[in-house]
């Protein structure tokens, strides 16, 4: 194998990390991070093992959703709204989409509370650009 020098760009100006650094950073973002695919996947599935909150406001959420969500805004995430999920609850939050922190805010609600959660990133927007429809009502 040739040894060539790797030329310097954008890309490879910053070294990448370590393998083992890697690893950690991905498994630390599935962790804390789904997507629109595997939750539509998940969403076939009964039980799916979570709660899906959109977080968005109830006008947003009627003209459309995820099917299956609870509309739980995220400023009304308090313990006394969470009452009748069982503590070790596992939420997977949305958003509108990328340009919203609507959903890091509620994640953070909700760890904030001890409460298990994941976001969804994309968002409605991401969960549309799959080809996914939404629930109205």
């Amino acid at each position: 194998m040739l040894n060539a020098a790797i030329p310097t760009n954008a890309v490879t100006e910053v070294p990448a990390a370590p393998s083992a650094d890697a690893v950690a950073h991905f498994q630390h973002l599935l962790a804390v991070e789904t997507d629109c695919w595997d939750v539509h996947q998940a969403l076939k599935r009964s039980p799916n093992g979570f709660v899906l909150l959109d977080v968005r406001s109830p006008e947003l959420y009627a003209a459309g959703h995820l099917p299956h969500a609870v509309n739980l805004p995220h400023r009304k995430i308090v313990e006394s709204t969470l009452g009748k999920y069982k503590a070790d609850t596992l939420f997977v939050v949305y958003c509108a989409g990328p340009h919203c922190n609507g959903a890091d805010r509620a994640a953070l609600r909700l760890a904030g509370l001890g409460r298990p959660v994941k976001k969804m990133i994309g968002g409605v927007t991401g969960w549309k650009d799959e080809g996914f429809e939404l629930a109205t009502g």
